[in-house]
């Protein structure tokens, strides 16, 4: 009488594309194309530099390799001409933080222009409370308008440090951040899942969709 259904790979295609950016300041969102911004483009390559996940190009076709989600943010820096490989040899990583679904953040460290900084990516609701400069009330009614477009949304935020710690940990590095941006990606439904649902309510099974998404994204 009842099927539960989880919803990203199964309703959903499992391949996120980056469709929207919002950095810090601006009016709105912005369009994400292969010609941003330069405020958009290096929103992007924030986001890039701290991904573990990777696109590979062979014969003209995209491998994406790890979670959609970085593979959708590297892709539109690619398409903005940021290469991962290039960006990575320029700003070198000297520490990290993996993801973890607890903490739903991932840090990384890198050495930029001379300085040591802190990049953030993760989910807007728990970087909010730890970013201490950026007008985080327009980001959120920004969140909402992108979640209520079915776009999975996540944040940036970042901070420089006058050197590495001995000892990483999110206490010491994932605080005291500065709000950066978010972007928004959509993973689109499977063609067919449209139909089964239907074909589940007609014969009386209640289809339910179980996911980690932001209950607006999923609504």
């Amino acid at each position: 009488s009842i099927i539960c259904s989880d919803k990203t790979g199964t309703l959903t295609q499992n391949r996120m594309t980056l469709v929207k950016a919002y950095l810090d300041g601006m009016d709105k969102t912005e369009e994400v194309n292969s010609d941003n911004s330069a405020e958009i483009k290096k929103l992007l390559q924030y986001g890039t530099l701290c991904c573990d996940s990777s696109v590979v190009f062979q014969n003209g076709e995209e491998q994406h390799i790890g979670d959609p989600t970085e593979t959708a943010i590297i892709l539109a820096a690619h398409k903005n001409g940021m290469l991962q490989e290039e960006l990575s040899r320029r700003y070198p990583r000297l520490g990290e933080i993996p993801f973890d679904s607890d903490r739903k953040l991932m840090t990384t460290i890198h050495r930029m222009d001379g300085k040591n900084i802190v990049i953030v990516k993760g989910a807007f609701d728990i970087m909010a409370a730890r970013c201490i400069a950026g007008d985080l009330e327009a980001a959120r009614r920004i969140t909402d308008e992108m979640s209520a477009a079915a776009l999975r949304v996540l944040a940036v935020a970042y901070k420089e440090i006058q050197s590495v710690p001995d000892r990483i940990t999110p206490e010491e590095l994932e605080n005291g951040l500065t709000f950066m941006g978010l972007v928004g990606m959509i993973d689109p439904p499977r063609p067919e899942a449209k139909a089964a649902v239907e074909v589940c309510r007609k014969a009386g099974i209640k289809p339910i969709m179980i996911t980690g998404d932001h209950i607006v994204t999923a609504s």
